[in-house]
């Protein structure tokens, strides 16, 4: 069953050419997709129109078979669609606690969302050990853990990731990308990565999707992605 899908999706900026033109995928419910391809492929202008942030030109996104294109970014949100997006968007001035709540607000009451934040703290040990620190004095791979852990408090049906291992240490990127895929199997949570750290995103997705200049170029099963050299080379530089 397809948890979620777009169909002819095509979208740009101004009246320039498509960015990404007449795309379409199927996820299905509990999948991890990576989506992969070199800086200019179309990864986050596709995250960014699914999410509502870039207007589509054509084409439906649909999600459990609600069509979600012509909605605003808050509406797919509470419809259970959520963004993390590149650059590790966290409320600098406010606590690690502060932040977490914030995320929970709307979808909790406050008994249930003071439980829900805990189990964030269950989740993410590190966060546990920092929830009176402000987020400016976090480092790169808490504020990741931060973001991931507010989307997650949204209780999204689908998440999508914009390179969430940008600029971390490889220990981090390993933490990181081990809850996600602990999550997904435990509550049966989409995933939609994109990610340029290949190897790390064929090595929790079951599925790798690779996009070069807004088209996709090959969709197989991400161990298959991983041991084809000959596309590895062309698409994904290593």
């Amino acid at each position: 069953m397809s948890a979620f899908a777009f169909q002819d999706l095509t979208v740009g900026y101004g009246d320039g050419a498509p960015v990404i033109d007449g795309l379409g995928l199927d996820v299905a419910e509990g999948a991890v997709v990576a989506l992969l391809g070199a800086n200019g492929a179309g990864k986050t202008t596709l995250l960014r129109a699914l999410a509502g942030l870039e207007r589509v030109r054509g084409g439906r996104i649909l999600l459990g078979g609600r069509d979600l294109t012509g909605m605003s970014a808050e509406d797919r949100v509470r419809c259970g669609l959520s963004l993390v997006p590149e650059g590790r968007s966290v409320v600098v001035e406010l606590t690690v606690d502060e932040n977490l709540r914030l995320g929970g607000l709307w979808r909790h009451k406050p008994k249930a969302r003071k439980a829900a934040v805990e189990a964030m703290y269950d989740l993410f040990p590190a966060l546990d050990r920092r929830r009176r620190a402000a987020g400016h004095t976090l480092s790169g791979g808490e504020r990741q853990m931060l973001a991931l852990a507010r989307a997650l408090l949204a209780r999204p049906e689908v998440l999508l990731l914009d390179e969430p291992s940008l600029g971390l240490a490889p220990k981090a990127t390993a933490q990181l990308l081990g809850v996600l895929r602990e999550t997904a199997a435990r509550t049966g949570l989409t995933v939609l990565l994109a990610e340029q750290n290949v190897t790390g995103a064929l090595s929790v997705a079951q599925r790798g999707v690779v996009l070069s200049l807004g088209a996709v170029v090959a969709d197989r099963p991400a161990a298959e992605l991983a041991a084809d050299p000959a596309l590895r080379h062309a698409y994904l530089g290593f």
